[in-house]
């Protein structure tokens, strides 16, 4: 059985929203960062990164929430366009955009906007701007197209998915006035079942909840090595 190591931050959700799409039994493991289960010794062994998600099949271990995704598309060969050329590149290259643009970004975008213990304007100003930039990238190319690639839902919606939903707690309140289309596949993927229960994971577990003193010394481990 496949082993799924997550918390309900947007990454490990996405591969959630996967496992469920494609009804494949899995044992979830809780790693709760704000107590620094990902720092662990067991879980670096499977994700020397200590990030999560992370998953492992058998002798396979496979760690990078987009990574996941196109490992567990092409062992069920569910949830992935047709493999020609013309849909691999398609495939591949928004699969990267999201991996390389839409999350770093999203998440730095967060980090200024929400936890840096004191106001950095130029990192919070340069972060809102990329994380705009990227989301409207995604939004031209969604008023011409009903899913990111090949027509039909695919494991590209579902790695947007995950950050798309945090999208008013990155850019603010009114974001969503600017990008409509993405809104409407949001909305599409939110209403699936899968999807319900790919959110409902995290409430089977105790996370915490606070971020204190005790969970930035181990999510923020720069503020650390300032201070000392």
């Amino acid at each position: 059985m496949l082993k799924f190591y997550f918390n309900g931050s947007p990454n490990p959700t996405k591969v959630a929203l996967f496992l469920e799409e494609a009804g494949l039994a899995y044992e979830p493991v809780a790693i709760d960062t704000r107590r620094g289960d990902q720092f662990s010794p067991e879980f670096l062994k499977i994700n020397p990164n200590g990030k999560v998600p992370a998953l492992v099949d058998g002798d396979a271990v496979v760690f990078d929430s987009n990574a996941i995704l196109l490992y567990l598309a092409e062992k069920t060969g569910k949830f992935i366009p047709a493999n020609n050329p013309k849909a691999r590149g398609e495939l591949l290259s928004w699969l990267m955009f999201v991996a390389t643009g839409v999350g770093p970004y999203s998440g730095q975008a967060v980090h200024f906007k929400h936890f840096a213990p004191e106001p950095v304007p130029y990192a919070h100003t340069r972060y809102q701007f990329e994380t705009d930039r990227h989301y409207a990238v995604v939004e031209q190319h969604l008023s011409q197209n009903a899913y990111m690639v090949g027509g039909a839902y695919s494991i590209v919606d579902m790695a947007l998915w995950g950050w798309a939903r945090m999208v008013p707690f990155i850019l603010g309140d009114d974001a969503w006035r600017n990008y409509p289309n993405l809104k409407r596949l949001l909305d599409e993927i939110s209403a699936r079942p899968a999807a319900e229960r790919a959110i409902a994971l995290k409430d089977r577990f105790t996370f915490k909840a606070q971020m204190d003193d005790e969970a930035r010394a181990v999510m923020f481990k720069h503020l650390a090595k300032k201070s000392g």
